[in-house]
């Protein structure tokens, strides 16, 4: 009776997530048919009143993304003052001097013989 249960369990199972995975997969197919009508129909738009169509893009420029990791690690940085006072006179907001690292001690280089 115990392994006629267990299999009984693991059918219902089985059935399950195989169920699941059509609902997802008919889900998506329904998302992507959505999709390609629209595109479609905004295609037959611009056909009609003679606009070009133009691309469904992502556009990324990858300067931007470099601009914003540099502002923002200068906007985090525990020496902010020194580099605002540094910067005030260049309008590209880059560094002119090198700022002395004060809050290191040198130590003795040992040799590991």
């Amino acid at each position: 009776m115990n392994e006629l249960l267990a299999t009984v369990v693991s059918w219902t199972l089985r059935i399950a997530m195989v169920l699941a995975g059509l609902v997802f997969f008919v889900s998506l197919m329904v998302v992507a048919a959505i999709a390609a009508m629209l595109w479609t129909v905004r295609l037959l738009w611009a056909k009609v009143t003679g606009k070009p169509v133009a691309p469904f893009a992502f556009k990324m420029n990858p300067a931007s993304g470099w601009t914003t990791v540099y502002r923002s690690t200068a906007r985090w940085s525990a020496n902010k003052g020194a580099r605002s006072a540094e910067t005030a006179g260049n309008p590209s907001g880059m560094r002119s001097a090198v700022i002395d690292v004060t809050d290191v001690e040198p130590r003795e280089i040992r040799s590991q013989h």
